[in-house]
């Protein structure tokens, strides 16, 4: 059995020559492939079928950060954020004030004047507003001022105003007497939501119509009718008045200290009724025929007689 032999393979590249000597060397060309390097195999080749995309130019670098175009503010964005600014320090600013004026001990109450008093006296005012001394001036507010005269029956209401560095002026709103009424041996006298206002022994010192009974006697009505009525006189007749009764909240009379008499009527229209008393009462009296009454129960008709 003979031996086996290896077939040969020529190399596609070339073919054996027909004839000829052979040469020294064999004819033969090689191919090797090189192992792959460590970077090399770290980068695998594009996949059969896929497009890689171009590929990075060679030879080019990017551009340096110094060449980038860098575009100045618009002067609008700009006036913009210089406005926000100086709006926050301006702001900051009167709060800071504000702040200062609110809690500084500079402006601390020290002097509280009075003006306004009839019926009650400028020390009672100021006894009773004693503990608002020592605060800032700020702090004090007209509904503080008026809670703590509340117990002076006499005052309606007040008007307060701060006067730096340290004043604090009160003015007084009292409420107005309209007539007297007669308690035993005294004499409220009352305003036309019958408070009583104060007390006095001498009714002649008082230039006020007397109610007949008060208010506990001819009944709330009749009384309310009869103080709003008195309470819408002008003062220069209300001095000229005696007294003052009602029948019923339509038949309210009243009484002038020379005995003349003036029929009211009911409450209703009380402003026009007060001018249509007060320009007849204007009239010169004639001797002949004076006037014993004063009809204003119609005021657009009034009546003498």
């Amino acid at each position: 059995m003979g031996s086996p032999r290896r077939p040969t393979y020529a190399s596609p590249a070339r073919r054996q020559p027909a004839a000829g000597p052979p040469s020294a060397e064999p004819d033969t060309i090689s191919a090797s492939k090189s192992a792959p390097g460590p970077d090399m195999a770290s980068t695998p080749g594009p996949k059969k079928g896929k497009n890689p995309g171009p590929a990075p130019s060679r030879g080019k670098t990017p551009p340096a950060s110094d060449n980038v175009l860098v575009f100045p503010e618009p002067p609008a964005k700009r006036r913009k954020r210089h406005l926000l600014i100086a709006a926050g320090t301006v702001l900051g600013l009167v709060a800071a004030l504000l702040a200062a004026a609110i809690f500084s001990p500079l402006l601390a109450v020290g002097t509280i004047s009075v003006t306004g008093t009839k019926l009650v006296t400028t020390d009672q005012v100021r006894s009773a507003l004693e503990p608002l001394k020592g605060k800032p001036l700020p702090q004090v507010s007209h509904d503080e001022v008026s809670r703590m005269l509340a117990s002076l029956v006499q005052i309606k209401s007040v008007s307060t105003q701060a006067r730096p560095p340290s004043e604090l002026v009160v003015e007084v709103h009292e409420r107005i007497p309209v007539a007297l009424v007669k308690q035993g041996e005294q004499y409220q006298l009352v305003d036309v939501d019958g408070v009583v206002l104060a007390t006095t022994a001498d009714p002649a010192s008082v230039s006020l119509p007397v109610i007949d009974g008060g208010a506990g006697t001819i009944g709330k009505d009749l009384f309310q009718a009869t103080a709003q009525v008195l309470g819408a006189l002008p003062p220069d007749v209300l001095s000229k008045l005696s007294n003052a009764s009602a029948q019923s909240v339509d038949a309210v009379e009243l009484k002038l200290v020379d005995g003349q008499t003036i029929i009211w009527g009911n409450a209703g229209e009380k402003e026009l009724k007060a001018k249509v008393l007060a320009a007849l009462l204007k009239v010169p009296a004639d001797p002949k025929n004076p006037v014993r009454v004063y009809d204003v129960s119609a005021p657009r008709h009034p009546v003498t007689r």
